[in-house]
């Protein structure tokens, strides 16, 4: 006997309409600044504004991409595309973070060659420039960090935005140094600090995409402790075929089958089955098959893998 239980609708269309909102103010801000952080950045010849432009740039194409996403992984499920869009959601996080990591080597780049011959730096309009560049991402990372937590796709632009807004309190501090002590150097300096921050944020992003992508267990749910909350349900004798994956952001899956005792009536184990798994575990699309006893031994059941479960 199959079960199957599916998330409410609503407060997924809800999230979604939110998150329009929000990445559409922080698109609107980061185009705007973008453009006119990169013109002062050539203006002044600062690496530390070009890179950070550069970052900008990539981050008002990683939140059109995010827009892009949301309304796709909206669009309802079909025949072919039963679980729907979600996964688009995920594809535009793994896109977002490679691109940033590619934006970051390019900084690397150029900043060693800057080691060796670092230009005199129009620092009064670097610094300047950087003040609102400054103000302007944290303003993206306040709308958006409500809701990183809720969407990967979020988390990836709200990376964005910090790592920009940490680029550019590094070009302001490179500026008061070149102004006030000539250390030219501290431009191409601050760059790589800002390329190495941007590779790490980004490398944890690609990291989680991937395992998504590859239906891996999510982070916060331990296997084994989860087949032991099953297992601890009355009325079931043991759990097998145990699988736990995520399809998009905050929405998780899980099949499993449930052996029963035989003592108990099956709706309400599987009642109960199912409440371990929203309360405990946050899992709130589930797939239980019950067995009984008999099914057992008839054949083996376990999965074929290394897992024990």
């Amino acid at each position: 006997m199959m079960h199957t239980t599916v998330p409410s609708s609503k407060s997924r269309i809800h999230e979604e309409r939110n998150l329009v909102s929000i990445l559409s103010i922080a698109f609107f801000l980061t185009a705007t600044f973008m453009l006119i952080e990169f013109m002062v950045g050539l203006y002044t010849q600062s690496l530390a504004l070009i890179a950070d432009a550069s970052h900008m740039l990539v981050d008002a194409l990683a939140l059109g991409v995010a827009l892009l996403a949301v309304w796709l992984s909206s669009r309802p499920a079909t025949a072919d595309k039963t679980f729907g869009f979600y996964r688009i959601e995920i594809l535009a996080a793994l896109l977002n973070g490679l691109i940033l990591i590619m934006i970051a080597l390019g900084i690397f780049y150029e900043s060693f060659h800057r080691f060796y011959e670092p230009p005199e730096i129009k620092t009064e309009w670097m610094i300047a420039t950087a003040g609102v560049g400054l103000f302007v991402n944290l303003i993206n990372a306040y709308f958006l960090y409500g809701s990183q937590s809720i969407s990967l796709n979020v988390r990836a632009a709200f990376l964005h935005v910090t790592g920009d807004a940490i680029g550019s309190v590094g070009a302001i501090f490179a500026g008061i140094l070149m102004k006030f002590k000539g250390w030219y150097i501290a431009d191409p300096i601050v760059s790589m600090a800002v390329g190495v921050l941007i590779i790490y944020n980004a490398g944890k992003l690609v990291r989680d995409s991937i395992n998504i992508l590859l239906e891996g267990t999510p982070g916060h749910i331990n296997l084994e402790t989860i087949h032991q909350e099953l297992c601890n349900v009355e009325g079931v004798r043991s759990i097998h075929d145990l699988h736990v994956w995520t399809l998009t952001s905050g929405f998780y899956a899980m099949s499993c089958h449930a052996v029963l005792t035989g003592e108990g009536e099956q709706h309400q184990i599987l009642k109960e089955l199912r409440s371990v798994l929203n309360d405990k575990f946050e899992v709130k699309h589930s797939t239980i098959q019950l067995e009984e006893k008999s099914l057992e031994d008839q054949e083996d059941h376990f999965c074929h893998s290394t897992s024990q479960f």
